[in-house]
């Protein structure tokens, strides 16, 4: 088995070993991962931190040792200003987002002087954090203030306050306490909504007041009930709600 690290701003996980292949996800800054396939040009990979697995190429991350990787994956320290900047030993910045790792930066001869966080933070900072997604255009297989999707943006916030979820909705909704009603919740539990045949395919967070921040579209403020998300711009119903849960 062989290991590496996201050693660029972010990296596009990809379906398949293509550049016009979808992307499924990204991994930032400092993430970290198993190598499960190598090509010429490309490598499959399962991301440590929600075992998505996809396609990277091979000039865009750092290989470690097996050694390496158990020291980095025991390291949860994100980055928390929206953007900042790591320098290397030819004084060269890289821009690097909110809830990049900066587990490796000594590894990669890096140097960082932002704020960042270290352990795991109270549920009444999540929703705030999620206010720096705000107006983030949606994004398929996003995970930033530049491009975001509705499980990104649930597992962002919960990343930097040192939580882990899964990739996907469908994945997240299996995590958790299931509550039996809306007004058992508190601001940073998740709402999962799903389609007509049943599929959990949406996922936002709950705020004070029966409102929710979610990706659709963009990361926005809808109004949320016992029905679904009533998204104020359209006047109408858009994500049936299925199930709220909460992780912390």
């Amino acid at each position: 088995m062989h290991y590496g690290i996201c050693h660029l701003s972010l990296i596009p996980i990809r379906l398949q070993a293509e550049d016009y292949e979808p992307m499924i996800s990204q991994l930032l800054y400092g993430d970290h991962f198993k190598i499960l396939e190598k090509r010429k040009y490309w490598s499959k990979i399962r991301d440590a931190f929600d075992k998505c697995e996809g396609w990277i190429r091979n000039d865009q991350f750092t290989t470690v040792s097996k050694e390496d990787y158990y020291k980095i994956r025991e390291n949860k320290t994100y980055v928390s200003d929206l953007l900042s900047y790591i320098s290397n030993e030819q004084h060269q910045l890289l821009p690097i987002i909110i809830g990049s790792s900066l587990a490796s930066t000594k590894l990669l001869k890096h140097h960082y002087e932002g704020s960042f966080t270290t352990e795991k933070g109270p549920k009444d900072l999540f929703v705030k954090t999620a206010m720096y997604y705000l107006h983030a255009p949606y994004l398929f297989g996003g995970k930033t203030p530049f491009g975001i999707d509705a499980s990104g943006l649930s597992q962002m916030v919960y990343k930097i306050h040192g939580y882990s979820l899964l990739r996907k909705a469908s994945e997240q909704a299996t995590q958790g306490e299931a509550l039996s009603f809306i007004e058992e919740s508190t601001p940073g539990d998740l709402a999962f909504f799903d389609t007509k045949e049943g599929e959990i395919n949406h996922v936002g967070l709950i705020m004070k007041d029966n409102y929710i921040i979610h990706s659709f579209g963009s990361v926005r403020i809808d109004r949320l009930d016992h029905t679904g998300i009533f998204n104020t711009t359209l006047g109408k119903y858009t994500h049936k709600l299925r199930v709220i849960k909460k992780i912390v």
